[in-house]
């Protein structure tokens, strides 16, 4: 046969899935096709727990491909591969011809096979020698050590072809998103929230973005700012909608009117109106922030409990047990860390109070908020919320 390379997606725990396993991988299979469809034309079909990504045509962008793969949640690994007649000969030619710059390269290799077509003639074991013996006759500068050698060639006997590649990279992990509900996630400027963002994403979550702006005091480069980080989320989570919602006034008329020491509770509470009322509109079922406990004086435990007290929706908080390096180690992974450090601040800064309530009550921060009429600075902002749609 022709030989073309193409991709093998390995499915994670989606396998794990009982009786709706198909609904998930249905929904994998979609969202791997939506998200190659830009780097060319793939016929995309699922096989025993592996997703295949064969090229169409030949302009297909291979490297991008590849990339884009890497980070569907719900893909646990990726390979480039090429397929071959089910034969040993073919087997060891495809290798020869597929790996020889790796070969070139190389100071040891051992095989590795896996027999998915339990009717083969071979064994697994029986495959890697047969193909090793050939590939150490075709290589003899590159000696053979199973233990711990530089290259694994991996030979894969399917249904219908064998398969062979390098090593595999890893995927994004998780679950397909569009399997676990539908979401709001309060995105600002921070490093928090897009990490927030991304793990309720890898956990199937659907999301929408609502955003606060407060001009003057915030500026349009912070706007900006949010919406590149929206952005560089869509890599994983697919297209975004990012609410715009105005929030100058109520922050004006909490510094006017409030103790200051319950400036940042109060707002926060607002926060937690608004989100709640962009996601009923939506359809949405929870709330994501990005708070985490003991972090700064609003994440204490009774003042979490003073900012959710004014919402009956689910909030999730993913990095609720994490700390900072943690967060800022997998902002750098996900590629957000750089564009959240930048110097643009956002409204969770302005009037900042000098000494903040740590240990709140629910019924004081009550109190304090009912000089304001707090229904009509709700409906006045959410009557000037507009929206982005942010794409890959």
């Amino acid at each position: 046969m022709e030989q073309h390379e193409m991709l093998l997606l390995k499915l994670g725990e989606v396998v794990l899935k009982g009786l709706n396993r198909r609904s998930f991988e249905d929904r994998l299979v979609s969202n791997v096709r939506r998200r190659l469809k830009n780097c060319g034309s793939f016929q995309i079909y699922l096989r025993q727990s592996t997703i295949y990504a064969e090229p169409a045509v030949d302009n297909c962008d291979m490297d991008a491909a590849y990339a884009a793969a890497q980070q569907v949640f719900g893909v646990v690994s990726v390979a480039r591969a090429v397929p071959c007649d089910k034969t040993i000969e073919a087997i060891v030619e495809t290798a020869k011809r597929y790996l020889a710059g790796v070969f070139a390269h190389a100071r040891s290799f051992k095989v590795e096979s896996k027999r998915a077509d339990k009717a083969y003639r071979l064994n697994s074991i029986q495959i890697s020698q047969a193909v090793g013996g050939g590939l150490a006759e075709a290589f003899p500068h590159v000696p053979v050590d199973v233990h711990h050698p530089d290259l694994t060639v991996f030979v894969e006997i399917r249904e219908k072809y064998a398969y062979v590649h390098a090593p595999a990279v890893p995927g994004a992990g998780g679950l397909p998103v569009g399997t676990g509900g539908h979401a709001v996630s309060l995105l600002s400027g921070g490093l928090d929230s897009p990490v927030a963002s991304w793990m309720m994403a890898r956990r199937g979550v659907e999301l929408e973005m609502v955003h606060f702006v407060s001009p003057p005091y915030t500026s349009q480069q912070a706007q900006d700012k949010v919406l590149e980080l929206a952005r560089l989320l869509t890599a994983y989570c697919g297209r975004l909608r990012v609410h715009i919602v105005p929030f100058t006034e109520i922050q004006e008329q909490i510094r006017k009117n409030c103790p200051e020491e319950y400036f940042t509770l109060i707002m926060r509470r607002f926060m937690m109106r608004l989100s709640e009322a962009v996601a009923r509109r939506a359809g949405a079922k929870a709330l994501i922030t990005g708070e985490s406990l003991g972090q700064v004086a609003s994440q204490t435990m009774m003042a979490l409990g003073v900012t959710e007290d004014v919402t009956s929706m689910p909030v999730l908080r993913p990095l609720i047990g994490m700390d900072k390096v943690e967060i800022i180690h997998t902002a750098q992974r996900i590629g957000t860390y750089d564009t959240s450090i930048l110097p643009y601040e956002d409204c969770c800064t302005v009037f900042t109070p000098r000494h903040p309530a740590t240990r709140p009550g629910i019924e004081e921060v009550r109190r304090a908020e009912a000089v304001l009429d707090v229904e009509a600075l709700t409906a006045k902002s959410l009557e000037g919320e507009s929206w982005i749609w942010v794409k890959p």
